[in-house]
């Protein structure tokens, strides 16, 4: 885990030592434990170190083979490392290292565009071809590991985060126009390939793109499980399918344990975080420490889930620590919470893996988290009423949507409203296109592949990577995905939800934390937003920048500032933390 960045020239030039090293500098949170500049041709390569795997030096990247002529810099792990370790030195190659690094390295000189198939892990990565002057970028299945691109002047430039391209200059910032339209429609959400400024760009999950000596590329996506079940699965029992499930649970957090550093567990006391708990003892982690965080109650809502973490932490003996947040702490957080975005992002909990985020990192550097499960195993409240849909773009845009096209256009102001409904195209290009069984199975599949990587995918590297602490997600698994995705859909709806999961959970864990009304990460003062906090925002959407941007119309800022808590969205987020965060976040990266 750690942080990348680099500048590929193509006008003959050298590539700029110091913007590779601006960039680096601003990844430093993310790589504390190292750092490195590389210039080989017309390719500069920069990387922060976090030491998780092999803790010597001969894992140091930059990276550079000069027998296979490559040069490489990588963000993530990969889990099965030794395995294809042993498959690669059976095939003649010799290592230096004993990491990962080095064999995603031999690996891309062995197998080509076919390595990536063969990990299992979270990872980006940027390989240079010394001999054909090619370079290649790679983004793993589920874009847990970032991967932002930008042209500039002749050049192309990579990092792990858009604020660090942004710090080296030359890049556009202006807004884009259809970003604005996906961020004020999906929750913040802007699906690759783009972000909120139009000069930078971000390499789609799944996805490898070769660079030629020209400047030009092409991509490739290298996974897309189907949502389909195949002929023989109409034999499959309920029993068949919680036994394969549990066993590819066991698998997915097992891999997850590879390190030279001690894991811990983010833990809510939800049936996720608690089954991971669950596994890692059964699997034999011993003095497991585990992490929960709270915060004080606003407006009647509780802060806290501590009764069902306390509860999760003393059947399985773990090395528990609580932190509560007071609202004073709160407020002083937000700033950093916020400069930590790659890109805007306006969920709550942001602030919450923040903090949580800094105290797990004074102890350990390795967390599994349980991100990814709702989307997999069907536990959002949007999943039911589409069994029986006959329109399942108007259907899921009904429950999922901030608010329809239509409203957008009352609340924006002219110069800001997109040519069309930009947002309702991107529900229509994924939700229909080929693959998917049912309409459930087409709303998983979105929420799988694009909704869930530009949220709490993103939002859990962004708030781990900046107290340089690595969170690995086990129900992302790649594996365990295309399982889940050919399990029928009755089986992930029943029960609230998450029916199967929760079958297999019941083997495990306390039924107390399972048989339970379906909790959040609360941050209530972020959604019933008064106090100091309306203050702050109010200030925010004041200021010059604010009112030379013009994002929205006034009349629309005025009722979110008259009475906040009258504005809550359908998946129950404040209007106004939505329009003030966007602002806040764009003057924190001086935009």
């Amino acid at each position: 885990m750690c942080g990348i960045c680099g500048e590929v020239r193509f006008d003959g030039g050298s590539p700029s030592v110091s913007a590779v090293s601006v960039m680096a500098d601003v990844l430093a949170p993310r790589g504390p434990d190292g750092s490195g500049v590389v210039v080989r041709g017309n390719v500069g390569l920069g990387h922060r170190r976090l030491r998780i795997l092999d803790l010597s030096e001969k894992s140091q990247q930059p990276m550079v083979d000069p027998d296979l002529g490559l040069s490489m810099v990588f963000n993530g792990c990969i889990y099965n490392f030794r395995e294809l370790r042993s498959d690669l030195e059976a095939k003649g190659y010799r290592f230096f290292s004993d990491g990962d690094t080095e064999v995603i390295l031999k690996a891309w000189h062995a197998w080509g565009e076919d390595c990536v198939s063969r990990f299992h892990g979270m990872f980006a990565f940027v390989i240079h071809e010394r001999d054909s002057g090619r370079v290649i970028m790679a983004r793993d299945r589920f874009g847990i590991k970032p991967l932002y691109v930008a042209e500039v002047a002749g050049a192309v430039r990579f990092a792990s985060s858009l604020p660090a391209i942004v710090k080296a200059g030359g890049v556009d910032t202006s807004i884009d126009k259809v970003a604005l339209h996906n961020y004020m429609t999906f929750h913040a959400v802007v699906p690759p390939p783009r972000t909120i400024l139009n000069g930078v760009r971000k390499l789609p999950p799944a996805t490898i793109r070769i660079f030629g000596r020209d400047g030009s590329f092409e991509d490739r996506r290298y996974w897309d499980p189907p949502y389909r079940r195949r002929p023989a699965d109409a034999a499959i029992r309920r029993e068949d399918w919680q036994a394969q499930l549990l066993e590819a649970l066991r698998l997915a957090v097992k891999r997850r344990m590879i390190a030279d550093v001690p894991v811990g567990v983010l833990l809510s006391g939800g049936v996720d975080s608690s089954l991971i708990v669950g596994l890692l003892a059964e699997a034999g982690q011993h003095n497991l420490m585990s992490f929960s965080v709270g915060f004080e109650e606003a407006n009647g809502e509780k802060g806290d889930e501590f009764v069902y973490s306390d509860l999760i932490a003393e059947h399985f003996g773990t090395d528990h620590h609580k932190i509560f947040v007071p609202s004073s702490d709160l407020m002083g957080a937000l700033p950093g919470t916020i400069a930590a975005m790659s890109e805007p992002m306006v969920s709550y909990d942001n602030v919450g893996f923040y903090l949580l985020s800094k105290e797990v990192s004074k102890h350990i550097k390795v967390v599994q988290s349980g991100q990814g499960a709702d989307e997999v195993f069907g536990g959002y409240h949007w999943y039911p009423p589409l069994v029986d849909s006959n329109d399942v773009v108007a259907d899921y845009g009904k429950a999922f949507r901030d608010r329809s096209d239509d409203v957008l256009r009352t609340q924006l102001s002219e110069a800001w409203i997109a040519d069309h409904d930009a947002s309702g195209a991107l529900l229509r290009e994924h939700l229909l296109r080929d693959g998917a069984d049912t309409p459930v199975d087409q709303a998983l599949r979105l929420d799988s592949n694009v909704m869930l990587v530009d949220d709490p995918v993103k939002r859990v590297d962004n708030m781990t990577m900046a107290w340089g602490l690595e969170a690995r997600v086990p129900f992302l698994d790649h594996e365990l995905v295309e399982l889940a995705a050919r399990i029928p859909p009755e089986e992930k709806l029943r029960d609230g939800g998450k029916g199967i999961l929760k079958d297999v959970a019941r083997k495990v864990v306390p039924s107390e934390v399972i048989d339970r009304k379906k909790g959040y990460f609360p941050v209530p003062q972020l959604k019933y937003i008064a106090g100091p906090y309306l203050d702050m925002i109010s200030d925010t959407l004041h200021s010059q920048k604010a009112r030379e941007r013009g994002f929205f119309r006034e009349d629309y800022l005025d009722r979110l500032l008259l009475k906040p808590s009258d504005h809550i969205t359908p998946l129950r987020g404040s209007e106004l933390w939505q329009v003030g965060l966007l602002e806040m976040w764009l003057q924190a990266q001086g935009v």
